[in-house]
């Protein structure tokens, strides 16, 4: 059989990844292209779709061009390409193709307002049977709905039916083949506000209550499929199909394999988002959770749960920029193992509200059990300890909202280096925690499911096995009793902030 290699495309909220990986699992050539955003006013966040669309065109063309250098001749053996997008930043364009506004970035708090509005209206529990999502600016509708109303253009366009919206892998998409092809896939379909996660269509009640039923939207269809076909602006001297696309988070889950009911992957990085294989879950959570997506195949659509944590990794920033606790994060790991217990002190990271399970944007943070003796070292084992507990909060209320029982947690992002917090999770969770070395697991997820839409394998089954010796296991510890009783303690300070 002769060797093949998958185009994976990364394109992220930062910059863009053009990634090719042969059919084993590795990395063959990376390149990166950097992408701006704009701060047009305070709390709005854009970046320019056509420097969207540059920028994989500048990493693809950069990509290949060291691909044909190191495998002269090679380049036919690139069987297909696979898209992982920055999950809910949307663009809107007329029928010539030309944007009509910048993209509105994830990140972009324009549609506070908006959402307060539809709070009033008591459509929280409507909005949450039919997309699984809570009514928040982090998803595309509100900011769409913003726009409308305060941007003439948009508003005309919207009205004259000549406005046609996007998610960023739809926008590329278009763009890439020439306008013939304008489809999403079901991860990326299910972060807008717009469409019936359950019935799989878009919910034109939704979009009358928004006022955006003249809106154009996509097609929708498996992650893994037939999307179209793009020389990359010349890059390729023949067609590449594009037969994968999916949300970067979603990609992450799939690239762990969380295949299994009770499987979950946690990114941990600035925040962190825990994925919870749910399979065909139907009913609406009653904890804050978030239902959503989590990857579709040919024939299959399965479903997850999400619990967002806020702050993670930006809670050690602050100990290090903030109070100059310690100057290396290579330091973190020594300082928390150099004392036994936390002696009775906690971190609440609420620097930005508290997100899954508690949703309690006021909180502000605060540390519990100072004493004389408290020195830097036990603030930074109560920082990385409030990471487990809240991943702790998240998975235990997974647990009871599913009656199912966690089966093993992937685990990925900077923080997994630290082998204190990564043996203090699984002690925690009574779980074992697994990291599975892959650096650019966003990637290597659209890779799967591209490779799954050409038939490069024919099911989940046939995905290469990755070496034994990238994996990093870390098994509970059964004597984890201070484990479980600093738990107990955080849980009593959380109910009390809570009163």
């Amino acid at each position: 059989m002769l060797k093949s290699y998958i185009l994976s495309i990364d394109q992220g909220t930062s910059g863009t990844k053009a990634i090719i990986f042969d059919e084993f699992g590795k990395v063959v050539i990376k390149t990166t292209e950097p992408l701006k955003s704009y701060y047009p006013a305070s709390s709005f966040v854009e970046q320019d779709p056509q420097e969207i669309y540059q920028s994989v065109i500048n990493a693809v063309k950069s990509c290949i061009a060291q691909f044909n250098n190191e495998f002269p001749g090679e380049e036919n053996k690139i069987v297909s390409c696979g898209i992982s997008n920055q999950r809910e930043t949307f663009v809107l364009w007329d029928k010539n193709g030309n944007p009509i506004h910048n993209a509105v970035v994830w990140q972009c708090k324009r549609s506070v307002e908006v959402c307060e509005r539809l709070k009033e209206r008591d459509l929280e529990t409507q909005i949450n049977a039919s997309t699984g999502l809570t009514i928040d600016p982090y998803f595309s509708a509100t900011k769409v709905m913003w726009l409308y109303e305060n941007n003439e253009t948009v508003k005309d366009a919207i009205g004259s039916g000549n406005a046609f919206f996007g998610t960023v892998d739809t926008w590329l998409l278009y763009k890439l083949t020439g306008g013939k092809s304008y489809k999403t896939d079901y991860t990326n379909a299910s972060r807008t506000l717009f469409y019936n996660i359950y019935d799989l269509k878009w919910d034109a009640d939704l979009l009358k209550i928004f006022d955006l039923e003249d809106l154009n939207l996509p097609e929708v269809t498996f992650s893994s499929d037939y999307f179209g076909d793009s020389n990359f602006e010349g890059v390729f001297n023949e067609p590449l199909p594009i037969t994968g696309m999916i949300g970067d988070s979603q990609a992450a889950f799939f690239g762990e394999e969380c295949f299994v009911n009770g499987m979950a992957k946690a990114t941990l990085g600035t925040g962190s988002s825990i994925l919870w294989n749910a399979e065909n879950i139907e009913k609406q959570t009653n904890n804050g959770m978030l239902t959503t997506i989590g990857w579709s195949i040919e024939g299959q659509v399965n479903y997850a749960i999400e619990g967002v944590i806020v702050s993670c990794g930006s809670t050690l920033e602050w100990l290090k920029n903030q109070l100059d606790i310690f100057t290396s994060h290579s330091d973190i790991e020594i300082m928390a193992t150099s004392i036994k217990t936390n002696e009775g002190v906690y971190l609440i990271p609420a620097f930005s509200g508290m997100g899954a399970p508690y949703w309690k944007k006021d909180w502000k943070a605060s540390i519990h059990g100072l004493t004389f003796g408290t020195k830097k070292e036990h603030l930074v084992r109560a920082a990385l300890e409030s990471i487990a507990f809240q991943l702790k909060d998240v998975i235990h209320s997974i647990e009871q909202e599913t009656n199912t029982s966690l089966k093993e947690l992937k685990v990925n992002g900077g923080i997994t280096a630290n082998a204190f917090l990564m043996q203090f999770i699984a002690d925690l969770l009574k779980t074992p925690i697994v990291n599975m070395g892959i650096t650019d697991v966003s990637g290597w997820g659209a890779a799967l499911v591209s490779g799954l839409g050409i038939k490069l394998w024919k099911h989940i089954e046939d995905f290469p096995k990755l070496p034994s010796e990238m994996i990093k296991r870390y098994i509970p510890n059964s004597e984890s009793n201070i484990t479980q009783q600093a738990y107990e303690n955080w849980q009593v300070i959380t109910q009390n902030k809570t009163q």
